[in-house]
């Protein structure tokens, strides 16, 4: 039997105590046992976004739970890398300490910044010094977007430095013009029934929408989470509406069903 972690490595040390048992062969578990890096990494994923919506949710017992999960995602992928003999936890940890203190000189050396904005500047000059002395020249301005983000988060990032070269609209009207030339071109795709048109002229659309929310400081990956809450909340207000009136929802006509979302939407909006 696998000896239980020592309370006086601390929290931390414990943790990483547990997840060595865990991965112990023999004596393991064997779920554990079997995972790698990839068949982790949507775990690692999924964990991010459910520490956003208990962000979004603004639930704080929540949100220690999920950043638990999180922080247990590190401590996986750093148990495989040290089984490896790639990396352990100490290094992931002195890696992130370093590196806080080396973008940050305004605070840990010499350097000014007066505002986010030179902060901003600064960390993206010292990130492309980092990145040139490990000898990964940047292959242009969108170099470093990961491809990996969910799609409205990558366009946001992918606009935003693509503004810093000066290629963006000098206002929020323009961007707002440019959607309606695109939701036009989107009906023109829809008349012809073209699918791969159609989608093509819709991810123009979705584009567009990312950048208007860029300008207006939206997160705009945070302004859908919550849309689908507040459907989520109406949604299920009106399967209650109904039942409570003997009706099943889709036995409804659509009028009636618009009928019903009205209602919940007005019993969510009372004080």
């Amino acid at each position: 039997m696998t000896d239980r972690p020592d309370p006086a490595a601390g929290p931390i040390g414990e943790l990483l105590a547990v997840m060595r048992a865990l991965r112990t062969p023999g004596t393991g578990c064997p779920w554990d046992l079997e995972q790698d890096f990839s068949t982790i990494a949507p775990y690692t994923v999924e964990e991010a976004h459910e520490v956003a919506e208990a962000i979004a949710r603004g639930d704080m017992a929540d949100l220690k739970d999920e950043l638990g999960d999180l922080l247990l995602q590190v401590v996986f992928h750093s148990q495989m890398a040290a089984e490896d003999g790639a990396f352990a936890f100490a290094d992931v940890v002195e890696g992130i300490r370093a590196k806080m203190i080396r973008r940050h000189p305004h605070v840990f050396a010499d350097a000014n910044a007066a505002d986010a904005d030179a902060v901003t500047a600064n960390w993206d000059a010292i990130k492309a010094e980092e990145r040139r002395a490990r000898g990964k020249a940047s292959a242009g301005r969108l170099d470093g977007v990961p491809e990996g983000l969910p799609a409205l988060m990558r366009a946001e990032k992918l606009q935003k430095k693509a503004a810093k070269a000066g290629f963006d609209w000098p206002d929020a009207a323009g961007v707002l013009a440019k959607l309606d030339e695109e939701i036009g071109e989107l009906r023109e795709a829809a008349a012809t029934g073209e699918t791969a048109r159609i989608k093509d002229e819709l991810g123009d659309v979705l584009f567009v929408l990312a950048n208007l929310a860029r300008r207006y400081d939206i997160d705009a990956e945070g302004a859908l989470r919550g849309t689908n809450a507040k459907f989520t909340r109406r949604f299920q207000d009106m399967e209650r509406l109904a039942a409570a009136e003997g009706a099943a929802l889709e036995a409804l006509d659509l009028d009636a069903q618009e009928a019903l979302y009205q209602r919940a939407k007005a019993r969510e909006r009372a004080p």
